[in-house]
């Protein structure tokens, strides 16, 4: 695969290491924005069929992408806070059982853990990284499967880690949690997209995304997997396009105690939106074309050399085999200056974030070797 650059809208001045934070819209994306918003100005060509269509078509591509086996166990949501209180409000927690999550994993799958062992008595155990940078992904990995007991009722986390790219098994960790029957609930915001997954092949109880990084998308839009052990759960609200039967207009005060089929209850009210439901859609179909594996490749491609002259230059960056590669955190030699290298980067106009002691790089199809050059003479 060759760069992308030409599909999105990002200036030549700038070099934007920084797709785990928001990722640029893709400009087909956009048209398709700007359109469905015009379409708006005419309601009277919004038909009722319309607010159905978009969005079976969207859970459509979504299941395509993440590989499951069927698209009604697929969800449209706002955010993933919301997708993951749908699945949290829905699992068995019994009183003294555990909950585990990893350690600093973003706010949005933390959050309603603490809630949920609060009101069912249970508790809460963070699985931390080794100290030590050696061996660091793989003692991790051990560590969380090691914590899998009797008393583990849910295992929640994320496929890559938000901050540093540190890469779980997902599948090892899934076989663990089914011999002590506990559920697993994935955020995949900072891998679906841009790493292979599997549904068929993982089996979690849930994988929640939101829609604006590695999907491509727009803003406010996200996607959940609901599995069918999900099916008879009481959503977080209670929408009239949820209900069984909505199509039908003339009916709709004739109120159903029936949902539809599978996830459909947990999509948020108004999921066909007009305007954000079709932009996730072109992304969506964007990302099937590329094909997720193909990105990941490209990423190591184009960041393998800079990668080995920053640790030679004394940085720490997690090794190969427990590592995403389109998202990667560099820990710094105590010699180097952090100040002096943000200020570098902004004079260069070199776009990454910094998240606890790391720098987050987060590359895509839009980059090129020679970014990665850029930013490595920053460090140097």
């Amino acid at each position: 695969m060759q760069h992308q650059k030409h599909h999105f809208d990002l200036s030549e001045d700038i070099t934007y290491l920084n797709g785990a934070y928001m990722a640029p819209q893709l400009k087909s994306v956009t048209e398709v924005g700007l359109s469905s918003v015009v379409k708006k100005s005419k309601p009277n060509e919004i038909l009722p069929e319309d607010f159905f269509t978009q969005k079976e078509i969207l859970k459509q591509r979504f299941a395509t992408l993440v590989d499951a086996p069927d698209y009604k166990n697929m969800a449209i949501i706002p955010s993933v806070s919301y997708g993951i209180a749908n699945a949290a409000n829905n699992v068995t927690i019994q009183k003294g059982s555990e909950i585990i999550l990893v350690d600093e994993q973003f706010p949005s799958n933390v959050y309603i853990w603490r809630e949920i062992a609060q009101k069912h008595d249970a508790f809460i155990t963070i699985i931390k990284p080794p100290l030590d940078f050696k061996n660091r992904g793989a003692i991790w990995n051990q560590n969380i499967l090691n914590a899998i007991t009797e008393k583990t009722a849910v295992v929640a986390m994320c496929n890559v880690h938000w901050a540093d790219g540190t890469l779980f098994d997902l599948k090892t960790i899934r076989a663990k949690t089914k011999t002590v029957d506990a559920s697993l609930i994935i955020d995949g915001t900072q891998s679906i997209g841009a790493l292979p997954f599997s549904v068929a092949e993982i089996q979690p109880d849930a994988l929640i995304c939101g829609g604006y990084k590695w999907m491509l998308g727009p803003y406010s839009i996200g996607m959940a997997y609901y599995s069918d052990a999900f099916n008879d759960g009481t959503p977080i609200e209670h929408n009239w396009m949820s209900r069984y039967n909505s199509e039908d207009f003339s009916k709709l005060t004739q109120y159903e105690d029936r949902y539809q089929e599978k996830a459909a209850r947990y999509s948020v009210g108004e999921s066909s939106n007009f305007v954000l439901t079709p932009m996730l859609i072109r992304a969506i179909e964007q990302l099937i074309e590329w094909s997720p594996a193909a990105i990941q490749e490209y990423c190591k491609t184009i960041s393998a050399s800079a990668i080995q002259k920053l640790r030679d230059l004394g940085c720490f960056i997690e090794d190969d085999l427990h590592r995403a590669h389109h998202l990667f955190g560099i820990y710094f030699p105590e010699h180097l200056n952090l100040e002096a290298l943000k200020t570098k980067l902004k004079e260069e106009q070199i776009f990454v974030s910094f998240r606890g002691n790391a720098v987050r790089v987060s590359c895509n199809i839009y980059n090129t070797e020679e970014d990665f050059q850029k930013l490595l003479n920053c460090f140097k």
